[in-house]
């Protein structure tokens, strides 16, 4: 089983005009439609909330094979991020998230009676919002995150060159970080080396969901090849992942809203 841990909301998407749409979003929410669209046995742990945006949130989740037995339904109102974007698809967020449903994650449900994930992932808006980022650090206490986007390292170390910043997190004890930079190329970092992957050009109507679909897609590649913590120090093995997860990443962008590809599209 392949457990994403995290946040489901609604992206209120703002078009350059001024034009408003919402659409189902989150970054777990999107990676977990993703990764179980490719081929992946996904389960979501996360608090949706019982109003409509929470039940289109589930039904969607459901829709694209996701299970939902670790999911907690709360009485609250569902969590909204605002998304501008700007005249080439990018988005810009702010979140409104106190008194909302995601952060309401306060206790892992039955995990513990049961055999461990071979996978967790989590990120996103699940690391910072309590009490669900002491209940996800909880869960992922002995195993770490590897994928990083250039916008996350500038915010997490404004100081630093980003590729310096994307080591470090090898010298912290990542097995590998694979390194996502939007239109360029991600960079696959190990003890042993780095690599670089190209991305392919497209027309792109948004990047919502586009890194979310990256994690989702690697994370079903690895776990189709039976890949272990131990086999992903190798670039020989990352690589071909990789490749999966730009492919389908591009599709995303091709795409309005989180829309992650089908394992047929690919």
């Amino acid at each position: 089983m392949i457990l994403v841990a995290g946040e489901a909301l609604i992206d209120l998407l703002i078009s350059p005009d001024g034009e408003v749409s919402a659409a189902l979003g989150g970054a777990p929410f999107n990676t977990a439609r993703a990764c179980s669209r490719l081929g992946g046995d996904v389960t979501f742990l996360g608090a949706i909330s019982i109003d409509r945006f929470g039940q289109m949130l589930a039904t969607q989740l459901t829709d694209d094979g996701v299970g939902l037995d670790h999911a907690a339904r709360v009485d609250l109102p569902t969590t909204l991020a605002a998304a501008e974007l700007d005249e080439h698809g990018s988005a810009t967020y702010r979140f409104y998230v106190d008194g909302t449903s995601a952060p309401a994650l306060d206790r892992l449900p039955t995990l513990r009676s049961e055999p461990a994930p071979e996978f967790i992932f989590t990120g996103g808006l699940g690391l910072v919002l309590e009490p669900m980022a002491s209940v996800i650090e909880e869960l992922i206490e002995a195993r770490a995150e590897s994928k990083v986007s250039t916008d996350d390292l500038a915010y997490l170390a404004p100081d630093s060159d980003v590729l310096d910043a994307a080591r470090s997190l090898l010298t912290a004890g990542a097995i590998v970080v694979l390194l996502t930079d939007g239109s360029g190329d991600v960079r696959i970092l190990t003890a042993d080396g780095e690599r670089s992957v190209p991305v392919p050009k497209v027309e792109v109507v948004d990047t919502i969901g586009a890194g979310d679909t990256f994690g989702g897609a690697a994370l079903a590649w690895f776990a189709a090849n039976g890949c272990s913590r131990q086999d992903l120090a190798s670039i020989d093995v990352v690589s071909p992942a990789v490749e999966f997860a730009v492919r389908a990443a591009s599709i995303a962008c091709q795409r309005a809203g989180a829309d992650p590809p089908w394992a047929h599209e690919m």
